[in-house]
C-alpha cells in the first residue's frame, strides 16, 4: 500500500518548521534551563538505561517525532511484524527474528504453521549438540575433544557470531578457541587453518542455501585442507553445517543429522538467534545462549508494549532520524567502552546500512526529498579518542555518538575501569558543551595577549554535537540480547518512517553477479567481456600477473 510521501505528511512539516528554531538551540543552554532536563530525556528497559538528554532537542520535539510515527503507522507496522505478516514485500516474506527468542508457550504463525515449536526443536538441537562438544562426548575422529571451532559464513553468518563471542568471553568455555573465516581473500583461511590442528578441530559452515559463493570456497578449502590428514569417512566428526539444503550438505560429507536448520523468514543479519548461533552456544554453553535470547525478548516486549514515548528503540530512532532529516547529520559513530564490544560498530554497520540503505519506498517510488540511512561507523573508546575524534570535535561535519558503557567490569582493575568511565562521560560532555573562545582566553590567562588571540580560534570547540548514552550494569549474555534488539527495534523504526523495506539487500546481490562474470575470466574460463575501460584495464593487470 502506497504511504502519502514523507515530506507530505502534517507532522513532517510541523517538525520542518520548529527545526527552524532548533537549529539556534545551544545544548548548554537547554541543560542550564532545565535542572531536570536529565531526568526527563532518559529512559530504562530491559537492563539498558538511555540517557538521550545531550541531543538537539526538547519535549516538543519528542512529541512532534512520536506524532510523526503514529502518523506513519509505525505501531501498526510493528504489530504486523510480531505478528508473522509478510512485511518484507519484495521478496514475499515474513520478517520474525523476535520468534527466535520467544518463549515455548508463545504461538506465532506464520502461513498457518505454528513455528514456535520449530524454533524450540531446532534449538533442542543446538543444545544437545553443543552440551556434547563442551563436556567431551563429542570427539575428534582420532577419539580427542574438540579444542577449536572454526566457523565459515560470511555477512550475517559470521559477523553476529563472531562479535557476540568476543563480547561474552569472559564466559567462554576454556578448552574452546573460536575462530571466524568470511573474507574470501585466501589470507584470512591460511591464518585460520595455520592456528589448529585437524584431529581436534570443528568446522561449522553456515549458508542457508550451502551455495553462498565466498563461504563454499572456503568450506571446500577447509575439506581439502582436512582430508591431507584425515579419510573422507572422518569429515563427520569434524564438520556440521547450518543449512537447509540436505542434498548438498550430505554431498560435502556432513551427515544430516548435524544439520541445523533456519527459515527464510529470518534475515541473515538478523540471524545471530537462530542455528547461525551455535558458535555462540558451543563458546559460552547453551544456558548463557538461552539468557542472550531471553534478554533480546525483554526487549521485543518492551518494545511491543510501550507507549511511544518511553519507549527505548522508538526513542532512539526518532532521536536518530531528527539527527539524520532535520540537522543534517550524515553518519553516526558508535563508542562501545568496552573492550569486549570491538566487533559491535561493525556488527551494527551490517544491521543498519544493509536495512535502510535504500532509495526506494516500499511501494518502488524513488525518495528524492529527504535522507535515509546513515553512514554507520565507530571504534572502541577509549581508542576513539586517539584516532578519529579530533574530526568530531572540531571538524566541519555533525557526526552523533552513541556512547555505550557497562557501569561494573567483569576485571578486577578498578582503577582501570573508573578512567575508562571518565573518559565516556567526558567526551560526552565536552561533544556537547564545546569550549568557548572566552573560556580559552581564562585558560590562557598570563601569557602574551597576542599570541593567546592566535591561539584562541585554534583551541575553540563548537561542541553543541548531539551523543546518546546507554549504560548497563554489567556486560552479561542478557544485556548483550537486549543490546542487540534495541539497535535492530530502532532500525524498524526509521525504516518504518522513511517508507523503505528494511529487509532486503538488492544491492548485495549485483556486485555478486558481475564478481562470477569476472572470475571466470581472471581464471581463463571465459573470454574477457567488454566492460567499461577501467574494469578491462584491472582483468588485464591481473591476468598478466599470473
Amino acid at each position: 500500500m502506497r504511504q502519502p510521501p514523507l515530506t507530505s505528511t502534517t507532522s513532517y512539516q510541523a517538525l520542518q518548521s520548529h527545526a527552524q528554531d532548533a537549529q539556534q538551540w545551544q545544548m548548554r543552554d537547554l541543560f542550564a534551563q532545565d535542572p531536570q532536563r536529565f531526568e526527563r530525556l532518559s529512559a530504562e528497559a530491559a537492563g539498558l538505561f538511555l540517557d538521550y538528554s545531550k541531543n538537539r532537542l526538547d519535549g516538543r520535539t519528542l512529541a512532534l517525532l512520536a506524532n510523526l510515527a503514529r502518523e506513519r503507522g509505525v505501531e501498526q507496522l510493528r504489530d504486523a511484524m510480531f505478528a508473522g505478516d509478510k512485511i518484507n514485500l519484495t521478496e514475499q516474506r515474513a520478517v520474525l527474528h523476535t520468534a527466535l527468542r520467544a518463549p515455548k508457550d508463545k504461538q506465532i504463525t506464520v502461513d498457518g504453521q505454528d513455528i514456535t515449536a520449530d524454533v524450540h526443536a531446532v534449538l533442542a538441537r543446538v543444545k544437545t549438540f553443543s552440551d556434547a562438544v563442551r563436556n567431551g562426548a563429542w570427539l575428534g575422529h582420532t577419539g580427542k575433544e574438540i579444542t577449536d571451532i572454526v566457523n565459515i559464513g560470511i555477512g550475517g553468518s559470521d559477523l553476529g557470531p563472531k562479535m557476540v563471542c568476543l563480547a561474552l568471553r569472559q564466559f567462554a568455555h576454556p578448552r574452546l578457541t573460536m575462530h571466524f573465516v568470511s573474507n574470501v581473500d585466501g589470507h584470512d583461511m591460511d591464518a585460520a587453518l595455520a592456528r589448529v590442528n585437524p584431529e581436534t578441530t570443528l568446522f561449522i559452515i553456515a549458508s542457508k542455501t550451502f551455495t553462498t559463493a565466498e563461504t563454499m570456497m572456503n568450506a571446500n578449502t577447509a575439506r581439502s585442507w582436512f582430508l591431507k590428514h584425515a579419510s573422507e569417512e572422518a569429515l563427520a566428526k569434524h564438520f556440521v553445517a547450518v543449512s537447509t539444503n540436505v542434498e548438498a550438505i550430505k554431498k560435502f560429507g556432513i551427515d544430516p543429522d548435524n544439520m541445523f536448520p533456519f527459515w527464510d523468514w529470518v534475515g541473515g543479519r538478523y540471524s545471530v538467534w537462530s542455528a547461525i548461533g551455535l558458535p555462540v552456544a558451543l563458546c559460552v554453553g547453551y544456558g548463557y545462549f538461552a539468557d542472550f535470547l531471553a534478554g533480546a525478548h525483554a526487549l521485543d516486549e518492551h518494545f511491543r508494549t510501550a507507549p511511544i514515548e518511553q519507549n527505548l528503540p522508538m526513542i532512539l530512532a526518532l532521536v536518530g532520524f531528527w539527527n539524520r532529516e532535520f540537522l543534517g547529520c550524515p553518519s553516526v559513530s558508535i563508542a562501545p567502552y568496552h573492550q569486549d564490544l570491538n566487533r559491535f560498530p561493525a556488527y551494527l554497520q551490517q544491521l543498519d546500512m544493509e536495512s535502510n540503505g535504500k532509495r526506494v519506498t516500499r511501494a518502488g517510488d524513488t525518495i528524492t526529498d529527504y535522507a535515509t540511512g546513515p553512514v554507520i561507523w565507530g571504534d572502541v573508546g577509549t581508542n576513539g579518542q586517539h584516532a578519529y575524534f579530533q574530526l568530531l570535535h572540531q571538524g566541519t561535519d555533525v557526526t552523533p555518538m552513541d556512547f555505550i558503557a557497562a557501569l561494573r567490569p567483569a576485571h578486577e582493575f578498578q582503577n582501570h575501569h573508573a578512567a575508562l568511565l571518565a573518559n565516556c562521560f567526558a567526551q560526552s560532555e565536552a561533544f556537547m558543551k564545546g569550549k568557548t573562545a572566552d573560556e580559552v582566553r581564562q585558560d590562557l590567562a598570563g601569557q602574551d595577549p597576542a599570541e593567546i588571540e592566535r591561539l584562541v580560534p585554534h583551541k575553540t570547540f563548537p561542541g553543541n554535537r548531539p551523543s546518546n548514552t546507554i549504560l548497563m550494569e554489567y556486560l552479561t549474555p542478557a544485556t548483550l540480547g537486549a543490546l542487540i534488539a534495541l539497535y535492530e527495534h530502532k532500525v524498524f523504526v526509521q525504516g518504518a518512517i522513511w517508507d523503505v523495506n528494511s529487509y532486503d539487500q538488492w544491492g548485495v546481490e549485483l556486485g555478486k553477479v558481475l564478481a562470477k562474470k569476472i572470475e571466470a575470466e581472471l581464471n581463463g574460463e571465459a573470454q574477457p567481456a567488454q566492460h567499461d575501460g577501467s574494469t578491462n584495464g584491472l582483468i588485464a593487470r591481473a591476468r598478466a600477473a599470473v
